[in-house]
């Protein structure tokens, strides 16, 4: 995908951080894809998402997904229709797929959503923490550098 074939949004913060959003995920993946190799560990946890690199990508792209779809709802918009993520058997496979399917269907969602939409009002997110959709576009795109910086730190180790 070309960044140019995005469209113009109405508001370029919010083109610039699905632009970031993808840089970031397709960055990640390949980061992944170094630490599987490397047969890389992940430290002990009671935390499901975290039992092995396979449930990390799932837990990874499937929040990625559930982002997009939260915003739609709290903005009124069409159900962007996100696929579930991979089952970790098959994630390793399907993957690069997944994430193509992702980029695609975070493109076009909020491109007419005025500016004003995305600083006020505030939703409560799944987890509980109060959010714009504006800062819950930067929490998206923050999601998958903070794993792979979590991953190249555990393969230095």
């Amino acid at each position: 995908m070309n960044v140019k074939d995005l469209k113009e949004y109405k508001y370029n913060g919010a083109r610039s951080l699905v632009l970031l959003h993808e840089k970031y995920l397709t960055s990640l993946l390949q980061t992944w894809r170094e630490a599987k190799r490397l047969n890389i560990k992940l430290p002990k946890t009671d935390d499901e998402d975290y039992e092995s690199l396979e449930t990390l990508l799932r837990h990874i792209l499937r929040a990625a997904g559930r982002y997009m779809i939260w915003m739609c709802d709290k903005l009124n918009l069409p159900d962007p229709e996100i696929e579930p993520a991979p089952e970790p058997d098959n994630i390793e496979e399907e993957a690069e797929k997944y994430l193509e399917h992702l980029l695609i269907k975070w493109r076009t969602p909020l491109a007419e959503v005025e500016e004003d939409k995305f600083n006020s009002p505030t939703y409560t997110s799944r987890w509980g923490v109060e959010y714009c959709i504006d800062a819950m576009l930067e929490h998206a795109v923050m999601h998958p550098i903070r794993h792979e910086y979590q991953l190249r730190n555990l393969m230095k180790l």
